[in-house]
């Protein structure tokens, strides 16, 4: 697996950012798991700095030995902001960036905390709303937090695909996945009902479809086959 440092983020990138790790291939299998976050991912030794959008399916994956990145996850929101595009057609993409005004990619690789805090003091922080409607969403059902926000569900629906590229309701799917996958060992039963599922059945079947293997096959380590990195 590869091997994952994550880094101390200071309230002041809180902000923006839900985590920053540095991921070095150890040449071994892996698994990039569902995310409904968008990334910027910096690899290393090109200098090349990439945006990841929201990742639908579970990716296993071995990558050349010693090859390192930089992983910034962004908050709901945020990256739309920080790009200035709506996220619509992201999902399941890699898109290569020239630049963000402001970061400066040599620094970024030297020292992340401190180019990212940099680049995103002086910005104005966008409305929380998405991010408010992402806490409620994942305790809820969709037409309860459209309600609870007081607004339409079409209007939820538009403020989801423009700020995280998906529905809300895919959205909170991968969430409740990313759940199950946090919640590690324990009895099936209560992880399905602590992670939102009607039940241990249909925890069952909604990780197979994003995982490619049921829960307790993918905690023995019984999972997909790993394919070369390319690129």
């Amino acid at each position: 697996m590869d091997r994952v440092r994550s880094l101390n983020v200071p309230p002041s990138l809180g902000r923006w950012v839900a985590g920053v790790e540095i991921a070095v291939a150890a040449g071994s299998a892996a698994v990039d798991v569902p995310d409904h976050a968008t990334t910027l991912l910096l690899r290393i030794e090109e200098c090349e700095l990439i945006v990841m959008g929201p990742r639908t399916r579970a990716a296993y994956h071995m990558g050349p030995p010693g090859r390192s990145c930089l992983r910034v996850r962004m908050r709901p929101g945020r990256a739309q902001a920080l790009l200035g595009r709506p996220l619509r057609d992201i999902a399941d993409r890699a898109l290569p960036l020239r630049e963000l005004p402001g970061l400066d990619i040599d620094r970024l690789a030297a020292d992340p905390i401190a180019a990212l805090d940099e680049a995103l003091a002086d910005r104005p922080e966008p409305p929380a709303r998405l991010e408010e409607a992402a806490r409620l969403l994942l305790g809820s059902t969709v037409a309860t937090t459209a309600a609870r926000l007081h607004i339409s569900e079409r209007r939820l629906h538009t403020l989801f695909a423009e700020g995280t590229g998906l529905s809300p309701k895919h959205f909170a799917r991968i969430a409740r996945v990313r759940t199950v996958l946090a919640a590690g060992t324990g009895r099936w039963s209560d992880i399905a009902a602590t992670a939102g599922y009607y039940d241990q059945s249909h925890m069952t079947g909604e990780f197979r479809h994003f995982m490619g293997v049921p829960p307790a096959a993918f905690t023995a380590g019984r999972r997909p086959a790993a394919t070369p990195c390319t690129g």
